[in-house]
């Protein structure tokens, strides 16, 4: 919403700044390393994600060089916005120099992802999504801020509410899974823990976004690969979690690298302006991926930097992160008449705008090392990060072993148990080596004896193998899509090594996406799928497993029996003519199956429950449903109870069932609960063939249970008011 006061000052700044000063809004500068080589933040991330060098030989180049942050350019009004400034200090003399010593005096922002914790590493979004906890994003969020805003940063590139339903794709890590509510109810917690309901606050961090539109939808889960569906898809499974997001508050936008249906959305008017704009009223900033304006000349829609600079800009783009596109070309644009004037002053006011909003012009200096040092790893960031881990670990499997009796011996298997560092997940730029927590060092902290395994000697005499198994953090996130989604050949070969021994074994999985754990159920008497669970990972492990503290996680894209699977086994896909089934000519695989090895929303507790006594009916505002739940077993306990709906008969072919709501209810032993939904007449609404909004007459079956699998079903007689 814009503020008379501050429209009134952007103006002011307009009608004095020149064209060479205005272009310079538009350039976001990401700092040179300067040392024995000399390239930028973004090159040696990209050596990292590829694997030419290591994290820790990264870390180590970051650590001895110095940075160059193009200062002359900075003085000269060139740069409007950095990335990937790191620290108080750096970010006060840096802010010193555009404050004091440019013509205007006009602030900087500062960006960073920001993306799950940034000292503090919480679980990776997807497995924090398993939470099914608005309330639990949100602070998370609200910690995320409090930590970033001391070492100096004033946006992040997050949320990501990209719909991922191909585990293929490495950024499916970023994502809270498969569904769109999930992923838009997700986002609106993350925005409002960042900002909070006062930009101007020193621990309120502006949230972007990203990435606009579709960007999960990769083909072949290749990262940065082209995205082609139809409008009617696009609209109903994923523009919607954006729009949650934007409708939030969220004050900047990140579009895709991708293109969509033939158009890079860096240069997509229909995104950028149509929808984003026009249809939904934003008047926030837009902002480009990292040199993704340059590669529209690999796309093959633009001729050369200055063509992409055009498109680019007229299309509704904002700033330009990195690729210098906008800073090299807008002035000679404008003057040829290739991009109007007006046009140039919008994405400016845009810019100008968040700087007002955050209350940088009154007072550019938000933090101090002081401070930065006392917000950092404190322990009620520990103790959140630990809550948010133990809230996100979904149990798969257990055949009565776990929770773990406290004497047990335990023999621990798996490198992954033992390092510390493997425990933040992708996108952890804040987190430094050492601040994790092994599950090793989780025993340790409970006194618990163990036995490591060593590949090249006997096993150990133990009463349990503990072992861990899956991926390491550079094996998801972006540039890391996955051909085969199988356990590693030495997982496997641990795994049955452990079985063959006669000793029960409990697997615990780290992934940034979901795997093949086929050979793993086969292998385990207990299965927990860990994720990347963020700095407090042991301790929280232990928690569950010693049952300290009872699951209550419940999965978000349901987990492939096959790779093979990918991406078509999500929950909500649409129905075939000939639907799987005993018959050879049926919708099938002849050598896997078509459902997931398990469903979206499952997961298993130390106690049960029990679903009954169903109904629904009509209301002048959709259908309100009901389900009594009762917990029939012997411990308290959290219940994701779930709320599906399906229109079987309708003018274009419909999902199997659609999620419209969930509740995560606390039951105590014995205790029953009565669990109301309301399910909104626009929740039924669909796109005909004509790009029409219709909802039909006719039945809506609407299904209540604990996973999408299993549930309770009730038909109501619906007619569209």
């Amino acid at each position: 919403m814009k503020h008379p006061e501050i429209e009134k000052r952007i103006q002011d700044l307009l009608d004095r700044m020149t064209l060479e000063e205005k272009a310079g809004q538009l350039n976001q500068s990401g700092g040179s390393l300067v040392g024995a080589f000399d390239l930028s933040f973004e090159e040696l991330m990209t050596m990292v994600q590829d694997g030419r060098i290591t994290e820790e030989e990264a870390h180590k180049m970051l650590s001895d060089a110095k940075h160059d942050w193009h200062e002359d350019d900075l003085r000269a009004g060139r740069i409007g916005s950095y990335l990937n400034v790191i620290g108080a200090e750096e970010m006060n003399r840096l802010q010193h120099i555009a404050v004091e010593e440019t013509r205007l005096g006009i602030p900087l922002i500062n960006g960073f992802d920001v993306i799950h914790g940034f000292r503090t590493a919480t679980p990776i979004p997807l497995a924090e999504s398993c939470a099914w906890d608005t309330d639990l994003w949100q602070r998370t969020a609200r910690m995320s801020a409090e930590e970033a805003t001391a070492a100096g940063v004033h946006m992040t590139f997050s949320p990501m509410v990209d719909v991922s339903k191909d585990p293929r794709w490495g950024r499916i890590a970023e994502s809270a899974g498969e569904d769109a509510l999930l992923n838009g109810l997700y986002g609106e917690a993350k925005v409002r823990g960042y900002q909070t309901d006062d930009l101007t606050r020193h621990d309120a961090l502006a949230a972007c976004v990203k990435h606009f539109a579709a960007y999960g939808a990769a083909e072949g889960g290749r990262d940065y690969n082209r995205v082609d569906m139809s409008p009617q898809r696009f609209e109903e499974e994923y523009l919607p979690s954006y729009e949650r997001a934007v409708k939030a508050g969220a004050r900047a936008v990140m579009p895709a690298f991708n293109d969509l249906s033939g158009v890079p959305c860096s240069v997509n008017k229909k995104l950028l302006t149509d929808i984003l704009r026009t249809r939904w009223g934003f008047d926030g900033m837009t902002i480009s991926d990292a040199n993704a304006i340059a590669e529209c000349i690999n796309h093959g829609i633009a001729a050369d930097r200055r063509d992409a600079a055009r498109q680019a800009l007229n299309a509704g783009m904002d700033m330009d992160m990195t690729s210098g596109c906008f800073l090299d070309h807008v002035k000679e644009l404008v003057e040829a008449g290739e991009v109007s004037m007006d046009r140039l002053d919008e994405a400016v006011r845009n810019i100008l705008r968040l700087k007002f909003e955050l209350g940088l012009f009154d007072d550019p200096y938000r933090s101090s090392p002081e401070q930065e040092q006392a917000a950092m790893l404190t322990p009620a960031h520990r103790a959140l990060a630990r809550e948010a881990a133990q809230k996100s670990m979904v149990l798969l499997k257990n055949d009565g072993l776990l929770p773990l009796k406290a004497d047990l011996r335990i023999g621990l298997a798996g490198s992954l148990a033992f390092d510390r560092d493997e425990m933040s997940g992708t996108w952890s730029g804040g987190y430094r080596d050492g601040d994790g927590r092994s599950i090793q060092d989780g025993l340790d902290a409970e006194g618990i004896a163990y036995q490591a395994v060593r590949e090249d000697q006997p096993l150990p005499d133990c009463d349990v193998f503990l072992c861990a198994v899956g991926e390491r953090k550079a094996e998801s996130g972006e540039a890391a899509s996955r051909a085969s989604l199988d356990l590693t050949a030495s997982d496997i070969a641990l795994l049955k090594r452990l079985k063959e021994s006669g000793k029960p074994v409990v697997a615990v999985v780290f992934a940034g996406r979901p795997l093949c754990l086929g050979p793993a159920v086969e292998c385990a008497d207990a299965l927990l799928m860990a994720w990347h669970p963020g700095v407090e990972a042991g301790p929280a492990i232990l928690d569950l497993l010693i049952g300290r503290v009872n699951p209550s996680a419940r999965l978000t894209t349901g987990l492939p029996a096959a790779t093979g699977q990918c991406p078509t086994l999500y929950y909500d896909h649409i129905r075939t003519g000939r639907p799987a089934g005993v018959f050879k000519y049926t919708s099938k695989y002849l050598d896997a199956p078509v459902t997931p090895l398990f469903p979206f929303g499952f997961g298993l507790s130390y106690t049960s429950y029990r679903y009954s006594d169903i109904s629904a009916a009509q209301t002048s505002d959709g259908i309100h449903a009901e389900i009594t739940v009762r917990n029939t077993g012997d411990r308290a306990g959290d219940e994701v109870v779930q709320c599906y709906f399906r229109d079987p008969v309708a003018r274009r072919v419909r999902p199997m069932r659609k999620l419209a709501a969930f509740e995560k209810v606390a039951l105590q032993p014995g205790e029953s609960k009565r669990v109301a939904f309301d399910i909104p007449n626009a929740a039924f609404a669909y796109y005909d063939q004509e790009m029409n909004l219709v909802t039909d007459d006719g039945v809506i079956e609407i299904h209540l249970g604990g996973n999408v699998r299993d549930t309770l079903q009730a038909d109501v007689d619906y007619r569209h008011p």
